[in-house]
C-alpha cells in the first residue's frame, strides 16, 4: 500500500471513534436535531472500503499497518481479503443505515448523545476487529466489542432487566475473550507468526500439531460464546432489552458475526481435521434447532427474530465445519442474506413498537394499510427470510442443500435438521413480514402511522439490496461472494448458484421446507401453546442455570473471604511467610539445589566479632523483652550493629542507609506505640509462639540458604559493566550506588517513597482516631468525680 493509502486507511478504521467523541456534544449543542450527520462517518469509511472491491475480487489482499512494539512483532496492521472487506462493508455500511434509524428512533431522549457515541464505539469495535491482522489488535477489538455491547444493552440502566441481561452478555462472552487468548497464544506458539495475514497465507494446517485440540477447544470457546451457540446462546435474546437500533446492528452486522468470522477466517488453519468436522457441525445443528423452536413459541416481535438468529447463527456454524464442495459457499451466501433481511426486520420491529406501543404479534394485525412503506420491507425481508424467491435468502437456501445433501447417515440427519430449521424460520418471517401487516387491524393498529424517513428508508433499502443481489447474482459473486468463499476456503472458489435451483435432491429438500413451513405456518398458533407445555415440562433451562452459577460462585467467594480474610492481621502475615517459606524451601529440597555449606571462618577479626555478638545479642534482647517498646529498641541495636557490619565489608552508601532507616524507625515506632497504648506485653498462648517461631525460622533458613546458593553461582558482571560504562555517560553521576537509585530505578525509588509517606498517613490517621477516643475516656473518667464533689458540696452548705 501507498502511503495515502495507509493513513486514509488508518482514518477510516477511526472514523466510528471519532464520532463516538463527538456524539455527545452534537447532541449536546444541536439538542439532538443533528446527530443524524454523525451517519457521514461510517458512510466515508464505506465508500473508503468500497475501493478495495476491484483488487479483492481480483484474488489480491490488501494489507497494511505500522510497527507497535517492533522487538515483539507487535503491530497496528490490517488485513483486507474477499472475507474480512465484505465484513468491513456490511458493518460500515449497515451502520450507516443503523445511524440514520437511531437518530428517529431515539429523537426526543435525553441522552442520545450517550446512545450513539456508544453504538458508533460499538461500531468501531466490530469494524477493528474484522480488519485486524495483528493477534493483539485482534483480541482488543474482541473484547472491545463486548464491553461497547454491555453499555448499549444496559443502556436503560434503570431497569432491572436491562442490568441483568448486560451483565449476562459481558460474562459470557467476556469469559470467551480470556479463553480465546489462550487460544491465540497457542496459534502463535504453533505457527511462529503474530498476524493473521502470515498464518492464513502460509499454506499450513496445524491440525497435525500437538497442541491442536487444545487450541481448538479455546478458539471454540470464544467463537461460540461470542455467536450464541449452545449453550451459551442465552445471552443474545435477553439483549432484546437494549433499544431496537442495538437489536437490529448487534444481529445483522455486528458483534454476533465475530465468532463466525473468526471460525471462517482460521478455517484454512485449523479445518479439515475430525474434530473441526465433528464439533462445529454437532453444536451448529443443535444450537439451529434450539433456536428455531424457540422463536416458534414467542410473541414479541423482537424475540422471534433474536432466536431466529441463533438458529441462523447455528447453521453458518454448521456449514463452516461440513466439508462438502457447496458447504463454504452455502455459508458465504446465507451470512450476506442474513445480512440484509434481520437488520431490516429488526428495524421494522421498531417502527412497528414506535407507531402501535407494542411488539406483541398476537395483538397485531392490518398495520399494512396504515404502514405501507414498512409493509413492503418488511415483506421483501421476511420472504428472503423464507427462503422464497426472487429472493438472495431463497439463493442461500438452495446452496444450504446442495452443501448438506448425500446418502450417508451424517448428511440425511444435518439436512433433517435443516429442514426443520428452515421451515420454523420461514413461520417466523411469514409473521413478521406478512401476518402483522395483513388482515383485519387490531385494536392496536387503528392508530398507527408510517414513521418518519430515518425508521423506513433503512430497512427498505435492505430488504431491496436482499432482491437486487439475487437478480444481478452473477456479478454480486464475482464481487462478493466468491472472493469470501476463496478467503475462507484457502483456495478459489467459485460461487454460482443463481435463481434457477440445484435440480434433484436439494431441490425436493427446498419444496419439503417450503411445503412444512407452510403447514406450521398456518397451525402456528396451536404449534406455540404446545412448544409452551413442552418447554415447561423441560423445566429451567441455560438462562436459569447462568443464575444459578452467579449465585454459586458468589457464595462460594463469600465463603471462602470468610476463611482467608478473616480480619486478622497476625493471620495474614503468618500466611503470607509460611508461603515465602515454601517458595524458598519446597524448590530447592525437591530439585536437589541446596547450596554447599560453607566452612567455618578459623580466625575473625575481634572488631568484626565484637559487632556480630551485638547484633545476636540486639535479635536475643528482642524475644526477650517484656513490653513492645522494649523489643523496639532492641531491634534498634540489632539494626546498628548491622549496619556497622555493611560498613565493614565495604558497603558504606548501604550502611548509611541502614543507619537512617533504623533510626526512623526506632523513633517513628517508639512515638506510635506511646501514643496508641497498645498491649505492653506478648500474652500468646505457647502454641502460637512456636507456630510463629517456626515460621519465622523456615523464612530465616530459607532466605539464608537461597542467598548462599546464589553467592556460590558464577559471577556475572554484565550489570556491573552496564553501570559502570553508562552511570557517567547517561546519568552525569560518578558514584554508581546513588545512580542506579536515583536514576536507573527511579521509577521504583519513587515508588519506595510512596509507600513510606502512605504509610505515614495512615499512622497520622491512626493516631487522630485514638486521640478523640482518648479524651473522651478521660472526660468519662472525670465526669463522676465532678458530679460527686458537686453532691457533697451541697450537702455541707
Amino acid at each position: 500500500m501507498t502511503e495515502d493509502v495507509t493513513v486514509t486507511t488508518m482514518l477510516a478504521l477511526f472514523l466510528p471513534f471519532i464520532g463516538a467523541a463527538l456524539a455527545p456534544s452534537v447532541a449536546r449543542r444541536g439538542g439532538g436535531r443533528f446527530v443524524f450527520m454523525l451517519a457521514l462517518l461510517p458512510l466515508l469509511s464505506f465508500l473508503h472500503f468500497l475501493r478495495f472491491l476491484p483488487d479483492v475480487a481480483k484474488g489480491e489482499v490488501v494489507t497494511g499497518g505500522y510497527a507497535w512494539v517492533p522487538s515483539y512483532n507487535l503491530s497496528f496492521s490490517w488485513f483486507f481479503d474477499g472475507l474480512s472487506l465484505t465484513f468491513a462493508l456490511l458493518v460500515t455500511g449497515i451502520g450507516t443505515l443503523i445511524l440514520l434509524y437511531a437518530a428517529s428512533y431515539m429523537q426526543g431522549h435525553a441522552k442520545i448523545g450517550r446512545f450513539m457515541a456508544f453504538l458508533l464505539l460499538f461500531m468501531g469495535a466490530m469494524l477493528g476487529l474484522v480488519a485486524a491482522d495483528s493477534f493483539l489488535m485482534l483480541f482488543i477489538y474482541w473484547e472491545l466489542t463486548s464491553i461497547a455491547s454491555f453499555l448499549l444493552i444496559g443502556f436503560d440502566h434503570e431497569r432491572r432487566a436491562a442490568r441483568r441481561a448486560a451483565f449476562q452478555a459481558l460474562v459470557i462472552t467476556g469469559g470467551g475473550g480470556l479463553l480465546l487468548l489462550a487460544g491465540l497464544i497457542f496459534l502463535w506458539n504453533m505457527s511462529g507468526v503474530t498476524q493473521l495475514s502470515l498464518l492464513v497465507l502460509g499454506g499450513q494446517n496445524l491440525g497435525g500439531h500437538a497442541f491442536y485440540l487444545p487450541a481448538l477447544f479455546l478458539v471454540l470457546g470464544g467463537a461460540f460464546t461470542k455467536s450464541a451457540q449452545f449453550p451459551f446462546h442465552v445471552w443474545l435474546p435477553n439483549a432484546m432489552e437494549a433499544p431496537t437500533p442495538v437489536s437490529a446492528y448487534l444481529h445483522s452486522a455486528t458483534m454476533v458475526k465475530a465468532g463466525v468470522y473468526l471460525l471462517m477466517r482460521l478455517n484454512p488453519v485449523l479445518g479439515q481435521t475430525p474434530a473441526w468436522e465433528i464439533l462445529l457441525p454437532f453444536f451448529g445443528g443443535l444450537t439451529l434447532l434450539v433456536g428455531a423452536v424457540m422463536a416458534a413459541r414467542q410473541t414479541d416481535l423482537k424475540q422471534m427474530l433474536a432466536y431466529t438468529t441463533v438458529a441462523s447463527l447455528g447453521l453458518l456454524v454448521l456449514l463452516t465445519g461440513f466439508d462438502t464442495p457447496h458447504a463454504i459457499a452455502a455459508a458465504v451466501t446465507y451470512l450476506i442474506a442474513h445480512s440484509l433481511f434481520k437488520g431490516a426486520l429488526f428495524m421494522v420491529a421498531g417502527g412497528v413498537d414506535h407507531a402501535t406501543g407494542t411488539r406483541d404479534v398476537s395483538r397485531l394485525s392490518g398495520l399494512g394499510r396504515a404502514m405501507p412503506l414498512t409493509f413492503a420491507a418488511a415483506l421483501l425481508a421476511g420472504l428472503s427470510m423464507a427462503g422464497l424467491p426472487p429472493f438472495f435468502g431463497f439463493l442461500a437456501k438452495e446452496e444450504i442443500y446442495a452443501a448438506l445433501i448425500g446418502a450417508d447417515a451424517r448428511s440425511v440427519a444435518f439436512s433433517a435438521v435443516a429442514v426443520i430449521g428452515n421451515a420454523l424460520m420461514l413461520v417466523i418471517g411469514l409473521a413478521a413480514g406478512l401476518r402483522i401487516f395483513t388482515g383485519p387491524q387490531t385494536p392496536a393498529a387503528t392508530a398507527a402511522h408510517e414513521g418518519g424517513f430515518g425508521l423506513w428508508f433503512g430497512p427498505l433499502l435492505l430488504a431491496l439490496c436482499g432482491l437486487l443481489a439475487a437478480l444481478a447474482a452473477p456479478g454480486f459473486h464475482g464481487l462478493f461472494s466468491s472472493p469470501m468463499a476463496s478467503a475462507i476456503a484457502g483456495k478459489p472458489v467459485t460461487v454460482s448458484i443463481g435463481l434457477a435451483p440445484h435440480i434433484g435432491g436439494p431441490l425436493m429438500l427446498s419444496l419439503a421446507t417450503i411445503a412444512l413451513g407452510l403447514v406450521l405456518f398456518a397451525l402456528h398458533a396451536a404449534c406455540r401453546a404446545a412448544l409452551q407445555r413442552l418447554l415447561a415440562a423441560l423445566g429451567p433451562g441455560p438462562d436459569r442455570a447462568f443464575d444459578g452459577l452467579i449465585d454459586g460462585l458468589v457464595l462460594l467467594a463469600w465463603r471462602i473471604t470468610r476463611v482467608v480474610q478473616n480480619g486478622r492481621l497476625d493471620v495474614y502475615v503468618t500466611l503470607t511467610l509460611i508461603v515465602l517459606a515454601a517458595a524458598l524451601l519446597v524448590p530447592m529440597v525437591a530439585y536437589d539445589e541446596l547450596p554447599a555449606l560453607p566452612s567455618l571462618p578459623t580466625a575473625m577479626p575481634l572488631h568484626e566479632a565484637a559487632f556480630l555478638l551485638i547484633a545476636v545479642a540486639g535479635l536475643i534482647a528482642v524475644l526477650k523483652a517484656e513490653n513492645r517498646l522494649a523489643a523496639i529498641v532492641s531491634l534498634g541495636i540489632q539494626g546498628f550493629a548491622v549496619s556497622v557490619i555493611f560498613l565493614l565489608f565495604g558497603a558504606p552508601d548501604l550502611s548509611f542507609t541502614q543507619f537512617m532507616i533504623e533510626t526512623l524507625s526506632v523513633v517513628i515506632l517508639a512515638l506510635v506505640m506511646t501514643r496508641l497504648k497498645l498491649h505492653p506485653a506478648d500474652h500468646r498462648p505457647l502454641p502460637q509462639i512456636l507456630l510463629d517461631a517456626s515460621v519465622a525460622a523456615a523464612c530465616g533458613l530459607g532466605l539464608a540458604l537461597m542467598l548462599m546458593k546464589v553467592t556460590q553461582g558464577a559471577f556475572d558482571p554484565q550489570l556491573t559493566e552496564f553501570f559502570s560504562a553508562y552511570s557517567k555517560v547517561i546519568a552525569h553521576g560518578a558514584n554508581v550506588v546513588n545512580v542506579i537509585i536515583v536514576d536507573f530505578r527511579g521509577v521504583d525509588t519513587m515508588g519506595e517513597i510512596a509507600v513510606v509517606m502512605i504509610t505515614g498517613l495512615a499512622v497520622l490517621a491512626l493516631i487522630r482516631i485514638r486521640a478523640p477516643r482518648l479524651r473522651a475516656g478521660a472526660a468519662d473518667t472525670l465526669a463522676p468525680s465532678r458530679k460527686t464533689g458537686a453532691t457533697s458540696g451541697e450537702g455541707r452548705a
